[in-house]
Formats: structure tokens, sequence, C-alpha cells
């Protein structure tokens, strides 16, 4: 047996996020749908985020054990023939040992984009949240400065979370502002905030739910220093909503 390990791009907007459930589509079930009728055999995809419905990836990690002769090139070119459009398989890697894409990993970064909505273009709508109201960016990096470290992020968990532990080390949280998105040959112009998360793990809907509580501190309604009080409270109630999934983006798993 050897296990082939999967680097995946995702637009997750028609899917039920990464994981298999009972109803909805997954990028899991089409994917091991494809692999199992691509090598004969029942095949186990491990994934290491399980990023919801609606989340983008940039850079998924997935492995999957096989005995197939066929090498990793192959399957790789065989798989992406036969995926939707919204799903690539970015490379693929043959090991001679046993990989846990989630439990290996060191670290994670996500990305969220805001876009003020008076200057909103129709292509980028598919993946920012729209926001008539300017944002204070300044007060929301000074509250930001006060979730870095390690913590217990309870208040920032949702709801059906199965961790064993809601502590969780964030390193690093950046928010910049960019007047414009790469998009193709072009630029889209418009007003657009970036709010870039990385940690050594996520609790479920842990950054939509920061993400959220940052943008109540940006129009005013918390101000910074009540983010400290919401993450020594470990109760989500005290914390804001949670941003929509659309855009959200896994954007690299470190090893």
């Amino acid at each position: 047996m050897k296990y082939i390990r999967m680097l995946i791009e995702y637009d997750g907007t028609n899917y039920q996020g990464w994981q298999t459930q009972r109803s909805g589509l997954t990028i899991q079930d089409i994917m091991s749908g494809i692999i199992s009728g691509i090598t004969g055999e029942q095949i186990d995809l491990v994934s290491a985020s399980r990023t919801d419905a609606g989340v983008h990836a940039l850079g998924q990690v997935a492995v999957f054990m096989s005995a197939t002769l066929l090498p990793a090139s192959t399957l790789q070119r065989a798989m992406n023939a036969r995926l939707p459009k919204d799903i690539r398989i970015l490379e693929t890697e043959e090991l001679t040992s046993e990989f846990h894409p989630r439990y290996q990993a060191i670290k994670k970064s996500y990305f969220y984009i805001i876009e003020k909505a008076q200057k909103q273009s129709v292509f980028s709508h598919p993946y920012t949240w729209r926001l008539s109201l300017s944002l204070d960016a300044g007060a929301m990096r000074r509250a930001a400065e006060l979730l870095l470290g390690e913590h217990d992020y309870s208040a920032f968990r949702g709801s059906g979370c199965g961790a064993k532990t809601t502590i969780r080390t964030i390193h690093s949280i950046s928010i910049t502002g960019n007047d414009h998105l790469e998009f193709m040959t072009t630029r889209i112009q418009g007003d657009f905030l970036k709010i870039r998360i990385e940690a050594n793990a996520f609790l479920r809907h842990m950054v939509r739910n920061i993400v959220g509580t940052l943008v109540e501190v940006g129009k005013g309604r918390k101000s910074p220093e009540e983010v400290a009080d919401i993450l020594t409270s470990c109760d989500r109630r005290t914390a804001g909503p949670t941003a929509p999934a659309k855009g959200l983006f896994l954007e690299k798993v470190f090893y």
C-alpha cells in the first residue's frame, strides 16, 4: 500500500463543505467517488481541514491509501479529467509511510475578504462579504492584537464543534486594505479589506466568528478593548456574528 498526498484547490460555492454528511453534496464525496472509480478500491480520503459549506480553498491537503499501480502523476491527470471544474488537484505525491494531513500539520493560514458595497464588482461577488459601511481598520488591528497567543477560544467556537480542547495559538493576524484585486489579466477596482489569520489549528467557525467580531469593532459597535473581555468570557454570545462563508479561503497548511 502507498499513500497519495494531494494539494487541492476548490471553489466551495456549490458544496456543503469538505466533509461527508447526511445531506448535501460535499467535496469529499465527489473526490472519493472519482478516486474509487479509477482505482477500483473503497477510498478513505482524509483532509487537513474540514472547511464549511461555501468556504473556498487554495491549498487544501488530503491523503488516501491505495494499492494502485498507477503513478501519482497519472492519478492526478485522471482525477482532474473527471472532477467538476470548480475542484482541481494541483499536486500529487506518493509517500512511503503513513501521513496524516491534519495531525501532522504545524499551522494553517486562512484569509477573509471584505468589500465595500458602493464599489462592488460582479466578479468579486462570490468571494467577498459586502458591507455598506466604512470600517475603522485601525481599531480592528488594535482588537486583533488582543487575540494573539495561546488562549481558550471558546467565545469564537461555532455550535457543533467536536474539538477535544478549545485551546489554540494564533501566531498572527494581519488586516490590510487594498484598492483592487488581481483577476485574470486585469484588476478589479474597489475597496477591499483582507484579514489573514495564522494559527496552529482552528475551531469550527473560529475564523468567521473572529472576523464578525472585528467587523463589529470596525463599525464602532464594540471597542477594541471589549475583545479582550470577549476572549476571557469563553462565551460565544458575547462575540460578534458569524461572517458569511463565501469570503473565507483556506490559504495554506504548513508541515
